[in-house]
């Protein structure tokens, strides 16, 4: 498609508003330099970068220049990598109810300022929870206007709440959200044994898809209980004998019901040899992780650090590097946050008190950049895990991509900067993080949503995010 036909075969296109080059933009081809040109919030060519000359204000047959504006704006970002904006397709926002912890404003702000331009909310830790269309409207309504970066929403399925599954599914929510093991807070309960398949079959009825935090509750109740400071206590308390049972329950559930399921912020590296088997033998399932399941270890957790607590937990290093080989491969098909923030009381020295969740939504792509590039990963795969996985998990079909008919959402990273993290300079709500004192490489120059910028060096602009709803099949 050229630049000049964003409206489809045949017709002329709007007029070009924008180009930006990069001797290095990540296209699902590769990287490459070229000169992406934009029109109406959309990408609508991706041409070679010379044929853009950043000092032209007119671009012949390929650019159209609108005549009031006298041509395109061009930013020529040099070195500098364009991305396609990330999705995090896992986020606790926690507005309404426990804005405290975390809110629209905070969460957005963090995510545009960490080169994140689409979030998925999860169904909890909010009050109400999203279990029936009132609920959403009322968390629709406390969104809007508030939002940095587009936003959608997740549903959640309960034991009680199979009636409001397909009204919700029609109201656009991306998908359904269950635990098999205690959520951690009382208006989220799990689905027992006698609950998982009744859901999982209404929510194949009309071809939705079901999220599992798969954790096994026998397993848990039989695992030492935790207590105190002691890192390798908590760790015992959530086996890998937990996650792998859930698993294989979640796996024979799409099996025998055709169920569409996605295995929520795996942990457990021994899962993945039955989670590749089920994919070869066609169970429709995929699969995340998290940047901190690949890149904190077990072994590097002190005592009392309960800013690392999170459920499933962060495991051995040997685990870590079997989870990497999981994503090379392509069993695990994306890389999300799970940002799940509290305050700062609520994470006391002591690992069976203490709330569980990491809190890293801003820093994502520098932390996942710089464990890959040690590894050996390219930036093409990062845009893989962290932008075109979680977009087609969710169906986002504009999204996750630089290539023409996408949003011209877009995240300028300097891969070779490094920064030391410091909790108090991060945007969302408490200052808390498990990469306080890090350095690390990769330094986000700005974020665009649909062609604007919208953080930079002048900080993050006012909110201009959309609410989201699934998109329909055409």
């Amino acid at each position: 498609m050229s630049a000049t036909n964003a409206g489809g075969a045949g017709s002329p296109g709007p007029p070009v508003e924008l180009v930006l080059r990069s001797t290095r933009v990540v296209t699902p081809e590769g990287v490459r330099a070229a000169a992406v040109a934009v029109a109406a919030g959309r990408i609508t060519a991706v041409l070679p970068y010379d044929s853009v000359p950043c000092d032209s204000v007119s671009y012949g047959s390929d650019l159209r220049t609108p005549a009031a504006a006298g041509g395109p704006a061009v930013e020529d970002l040099g070195d500098d990598v364009l991305l396609p904006g990330l999705v995090d397709t896992h986020v606790h926002i926690n507005d309404p109810g426990r804005a405290t912890w975390e809110g629209f404003a905070t969460a957005t702000r963090a995510a545009a300022a960490g080169g994140i331009t689409t979030l998925v909310d999860m169904p909890l830790n909010s009050v109400p929870p999203t279990t029936t269309v009132a609920h959403l409207r009322a968390k629709q309504a406390t969104a809007s206007g508030r939002t940095h970066v587009d936003l959608g929403f997740w549903g959640g399925a309960l034991p009680g709440n199979r009636a409001d599954l397909r009204p919700l599914h029609d109201a656009g929510v991306f998908g359904f959200k269950a635990f098999l093991s205690p959520s951690g807070v009382d208006e989220f309960p799990s689905l027992g044994p006698a609950d998982l398949a009744p859901a999982a079959a209404r929510i194949a009825a009309f071809g939705g898809l079901l999220i599992v935090h798969a954790e096994d509750p026998h397993h848990l109740e039989r695992a030492p209980q935790p207590h105190g400071p002691r890192y390798a206590g908590f760790l015992a308390s959530r086996p890998r004998a937990a996650e792998n049972a859930a698993i294989a329950r979640v796996l024979d559930v799409a099996a025998r019901l055709g169920t569409r399921v996605h295995i929520l912020h795996l942990s457990s590296a021994e899962a993945l040899p039955m989670i590749a088997d089920a994919k070869a033998d066609g169970v429709p399932v995929t699969v995340e992780t998290c940047p901190h399941f690949l890149t904190l270890t077990a072994e590097e957790v002190p005592d009392g650090a309960t800013e690392f607590k999170c459920c499933p937990p962060i495991r051995e290093a040997a685990n870590q590097d079997a989870l990497w080989a999981g994503l090379a491969d392509g069993t695990i098909d994306c890389v999300v946050s799970d940002h799940s923030p509290c305050t700062t009381d609520l994470k006391v020295p002591d690992f069976g008190r203490a709330w569980g969740g990491i809190s890293s939504l801003q820093l994502g792509l520098p932390v996942m950049w710089t464990e890959a590039r040690r590894r050996g990963h390219t930036l093409h795969d990062l845009a893989r895990w962290l932008s075109g996985g979680p977009a087609a998990l969710a169906g986002l079909r504009t999204k996750g991509a630089v290539e023409a008919g996408r949003d011209a959402d877009f995240a300028v990273l300097a891969p070779d900067e490094t920064f030391t993290v410091d909790p108090a300079a991060l945007h969302h709500r408490n200052p808390v993080t498990a990469y306080a004192g890090k350095t690390l490489h990769g330094v986000v120059r700005s974020t665009w949503l649909r062609g604007r910028r919208i953080a930079g060096p002048g900080g993050v602009t006012e909110p201009t995010g959309l609410l989201l709803e699934r998109q329909r099949s055409a």
